[in-house]
């Protein structure tokens, strides 16, 4: 297993905030929308220095998406800003009918997702968020695991047509990517090879899988590990390379069990190469107030339940 460390931790709404404001001097297309979170989302530099290309849209949510949708139409490059419930689920139809379907090149930038928003509870703690956007015709939809790789995401979207929804979170997290990274829309990264089992995981669920590889390997369990950083479009060979030769597979998400990545890579293997999975996902339940870590054991995505999961789907090789 190969050895994996870092500097420090950071949480990824700053990855976020860091690339914009790179973009902003690179690009005078990038224009920002915030609805009255711009310190939550870490845009207060953006705005600072480029007042001129900052909309502060107030708590109109509905409001932004159509504003950042028009703004494309003078050649603008809209980034817009909010918490993920309110990034998706309160917008949908404005998403839908304004963004995606008139193929408009909006940035949706959702911060706060996932159970690890914590102590705020269910109510922002949205789980369904990546189901809802990879339905949508032509969404690109990016789930990065640290704050170097949401800054190198953010960066990119820039230079892809069409619309994107970029999701990232609150906690601080271990920072272990390079910091000079390329990313590639679309292209997974292959973290750690293995012989045993594939783990494919997405987001904060990256480092627990790579903790989860060191605890199977102590059981004498080669993983394989893959950072599903572009949920859509999934890396179809980059998966099918890898479960060829491992022949089990395990997902790890911070998401609902439907809808998300292990949802994805279940119909792609069920398509082309019927194999034994595993999904480390929260069951059809929604969250509850409390502390990150406490929630990702409370409702089954930590570190041992990836483990659990590799034992498990093993037996069914």
């Amino acid at each position: 297993m190969k050895k994996f460390e870092y500097q420090d931790k950071k949480d990824t709404r700053s990855g976020f905030g860091a690339g914009l404001y790179e973009l902003g001097k690179k690009n005078k297309n990038v224009v920002a929308l915030c609805a009255d979170l711009t310190g939550s989302l870490k845009m207060n530099e953006f705005a600072k220095e480029f007042p001129e290309r900052f909309i502060q849209c107030g708590i109109s949510e509905a409001n932004m998406m159509g504003t950042a949708a028009g703004l494309t139409i003078g050649g603008k490059i809209p980034f817009a800003g909010t918490f993920a419930n309110f990034a998706t689920g309160r917008v949908y139809d404005q998403v839908r009918q304004s963004i995606a379907y008139s193929d408009k090149n909006v940035k949706i930038c959702a911060s706060h997702a996932g159970l690890t928003l914590g102590e705020d509870g269910a109510t922002h703690q949205i789980m369904e968020d990546i189901g809802l956007m990879k339905m949508l015709p032509g969404m690109v939809v990016i789930n990065p695991c640290d704050y170097n790789q949401t800054k190198a995401a953010t960066m990119t979207i820039a230079e892809h047509h069409g619309p994107v929804y970029l999701r990232f979170g609150r906690p601080k997290v271990p920072n272990f990517t390079p910091e000079d990274q390329k990313f590639e829309i679309g292209k997974a990264i292959l973290l750690n090879e293995g012989t045993d089992v594939t783990i494919i995981a997405t987001g904060h669920l990256v480092w627990k899988a790579i903790e989860a590889g060191e605890i199977l390997e102590q059981k004498g369990i080669s993983a394989e590990i893959i950072n599903i950083h572009t949920i859509k479009p999934l890396d179809e060979e980059a998966i099918l390379t890898s479960v060829k030769k491992t022949k089990a597979v395990v997902t790890a998400e911070e998401h609902l069990l439907n809808g998300g990545l292990g949802d994805s890579v279940a119909q792609l293997l069920g398509r082309k190469l019927p194999t034994p999975i595993e999904m480390v996902a929260v069951d059809d339940t929604f969250g509850e107030s409390g502390k990150p870590e406490e929630l990702l054991k409370k409702y089954g995505i930590d570190t041992d339940n990836v483990v659990e999961a590799a034992e498990k789907v093993l037996k069914r090789k």
